[in-house]
């Protein structure tokens, strides 16, 4: 698979490590939330057929964090995010 990397362009994927569901970025907040919540945020996955999104790691390059949106049936990737970006328009500050 190619990654068309938001700050360095084309990229072959075996320059990054995939860590999961993008989901992860969705952590409830600790103050606030029960043990219920950290529960389900912590186990409790999808496993979609068809458009996905994925968080991967840079390893081998910037070591910048991205949200990859694929089709988990045909791997095309569809977008290529900075996790930043998609934190700062989730109301992420941290």
């Amino acid at each position: 698979m190619i990654f068309n990397h938001p700050i360095l362009g084309p990229r072959d994927a075996q320059e990054f490590v995939y860590l999961g569901d993008a989901s992860l970025m969705r952590r409830p907040d600790g103050m606030t939330a029960g043990i219920e919540a950290f529960h389900d945020w912590l186990y409790n996955r999808d496993n979609p057929a068809g458009e996905h999104r994925e968080l991967w790691y840079h390893e081998q390059g910037d070591r910048s964090w991205l949200v990859v949106t694929r089709n988990t049936v045909t791997h095309e990737v569809i977008r290529v995010e900075l996790a930043r970006d998609v934190a700062k328009a989730m109301g992420r500050t941290k």
